[in-house]
């Protein structure tokens, strides 16, 4: 096993690995939008086939539990959706009509809109550093999209960009949620062949537009290619290599660190923008994207281990130490169950009949049901601390 230092070096390697590939999904997804495709087509296509790559680490992970993953239809109809049908679509919808690093900048202002929300629905002020977040992401929004006119931004990418955001959010949502012993790569493989059969469906019925070209594309810096070249890119990389990469790096750095780490997918994708297509923002709208970056980082630092970013509800935080013999409750597929902390797990092991990572920096707990009797290991997330 290597050591604590060695394994959080070697996630964060992973992790900005996998910002990579997630940031080149819109430049090697926009010349197929030029060349015909339609952004719901594109999208299921590389739903379908990445979750389909997936396929394979996904069942191994489930080992032959099917009641997980049965169990958490809701969960996976959900991540379906919202992150791969609703999220996606918009977001290719806006780079079809707008520079693919401004479209990714203004998606990430989702933390924010949940802020938004939060004060909306808690009438909670947020805390101060919430605040200047916001407020540093408003301005930075602004600059971006340059209501002047002079960034020559198209109105309606903008309106799906913002609309991308709203998925976004909500994905955040259903990722901060429970999901018992159902492995993240079986979630993930599974909720993105559901969403791109449905977007099929959708499409099929005449819907929304869904269209295919498999004529060349014309890739700026490269010249004439199959289609079937930057679609391989998408689906191989920017999907099924950037989905496990990131569970990877979250498992060795943490949710928090992972969370960070995540946001130089925008400088990634703004770096592959300008490379292969020749897309430089302006000065103003870089200026713009630092401050929508550095309103997230804000925002992020105050929401750690803090309410919940809608319910305002206190779950178990994670810098807050369960200890054995606590008594605690946890979801298990739509339902809750209680029972006792048995031990802190800091390193990974085997345990509850799985391979459990886990560190200092990102314990898990391992658990025994008070009705069943039978184990699990959980994140602190996912419990709560009750009254015996």
């Amino acid at each position: 096993m290597p050591a604590p230092a060695t394994h959080r070096t070697s996630g964060l390697i992973i992790a900005l690995a996998a910002a990579a590939a997630f940031g080149t999904s819109g430049p090697f997804v926009k010349p197929l939008l030029d060349a015909g495709w339609s952004p719901a087509a594109a999208v299921a296509v590389r739903a379908v086939a990445g979750g389909l790559v997936l396929l394979p680490a996904a069942l191994v992970a489930l080992r032959g539990r099917w009641g997980l993953l049965f169990g958490a239809w809701r969960l996976v109809l959900a991540y379906g959706l919202v992150a791969v049908i609703g999220a996606q679509v918009f977001y290719f919808a806006a780079i079809s009509r707008m520079p693919v690093g401004i479209a990714l900048l203004i998606e990430y202002t989702a933390p924010i809109l949940l802020v938004l929300l939060a004060w909306a629905r808690t009438r909670i002020p947020p805390a101060l550093l919430t605040i200047v977040g916001a407020v540093l992401s408003i301005a930075g929004l602004v600059l971006v999209i340059d209501p002047s006119g002079a960034g020559g931004l198209d109105a309606l990418g903008v309106v799906f960009a913002l609309c991308a955001a709203l998925c976004l959010a909500g994905y955040y949502l259903i990722a901060a949620l429970p999901t018992g012993d159902l492995p993240p790569v079986t979630l993930v493989s599974a909720g993105l062949v559901l969403g791109g059969v449905v977007l099929g469906g959708v499409g099929a019925a005449g819907v929304v537009p869904f269209t295919f070209s498999f004529e060349p594309v014309v890739m700026p810096l490269v010249g004439e290619v199959s289609w079937m070249a930057p679609m391989a890119v998408v689906v191989l990389v920017a999907t099924a290599f950037a989905y496990l990469a990131g569970i990877i790096g979250a498992i060795r750095l943490g949710s928090r660190v992972a969370s960070f780490v995540g946001l130089v997918e925008v400088l990634f994708a703004v770096l592959f923008a300008w490379l292969l297509l020749g897309e430089a923002p302006t000065w103003l709208q870089l200026t713009g994207g630092a401050l929508i970056v550095a309103g997230v980082v804000f925002v992020k630092v105050e929401r750690e281990g803090s309410r919940d970013p809608v319910g305002g509800s206190t779950v178990q935080p994670m810098t807050k130490k369960l200890s054995k013999g606590d008594h605690v409750e946890w979801s298990t597929h739509g339902t809750t169950t209680s029972g006792e902390v048995e031990k802190t797990i800091t390193s990974d092991t085997e345990a509850a009949g799985r391979t459990v990572r886990a560190s200092d920096d990102d314990p898990q707990y391992l658990v025994k049901s008070d009705k069943s009797g039978r184990e699990a290991v959980h994140k602190p997330e996912a419990l709560k601390k009750t009254s015996s």
